[in-house]
């Protein structure tokens, strides 16, 4: 999908249980994935405003990894953190996780980031935010799901775009 001047708009689909914002990005995907497995980098791409900053955790390179990020929102009254565990993992490809409060296992929402090559400059990359498998009823009252809104996810591929071409 174009706008009138030719530049690929984002493109979404929903339903109810995942949220997916698509944009193509004139980076290669090798840059791209290289930002999207480095976990310091997170708080930078963050469209919701919840992720802070990394406590620990290494390059992603593998599924099962684990990295704790600092993060905040009034829907856990403040000042959090979360435990996130490599569920995907395809070099330039596709990355994701699972994410839980720290030091509990994930109750069942996963993101999921996906890189198509358009070429040697261009990349389309996909991020989906998805709670299909969350069953805890306490938690479905406690969390309206989606927490993070479209337009978040959408503003994480703008960061990641300019993080990637140095805007």
């Amino acid at each position: 999908m174009c706008d009138v001047l030719g530049h690929r708009v984002p493109r979404s689909m929903s339903d109810t249980t995942s949220i997916t914002v698509e944009r193509s990005i004139p980076a290669p995907a090798k840059d791209l994935f290289d930002i999207l497995s480095n976990p310091h980098r997170h708080a930078e791409l963050d469209g919701s405003g919840f992720v802070k900053s990394l406590v620990h955790g290494d390059r992603l390179d593998r599924v099962g990894q684990k990295f704790t990020m600092n993060m905040s929102g009034d829907h856990m009254g403040g000042d959090y953190q979360t435990d996130n565990i490599v569920s995907a993992y395809d070099a330039n490809k596709m990355i994701g996780w699972k994410t839980a409060p720290a030091g509990t296992e994930p109750p069942g929402w996963e993101w999921l980031w996906q890189l198509k090559s358009e070429g040697s400059n261009a990349t389309t990359v996909s991020i989906t935010y998805d709670w299909s498998k969350v069953t805890d009823k306490d938690l479905l009252k406690k969390i309206s799901f989606p927490l993070v809104p479209e337009s978040a996810l959408d503003q994480s591929l703008v960061k990641l775009a300019s993080a990637a071409i140095g805007t």
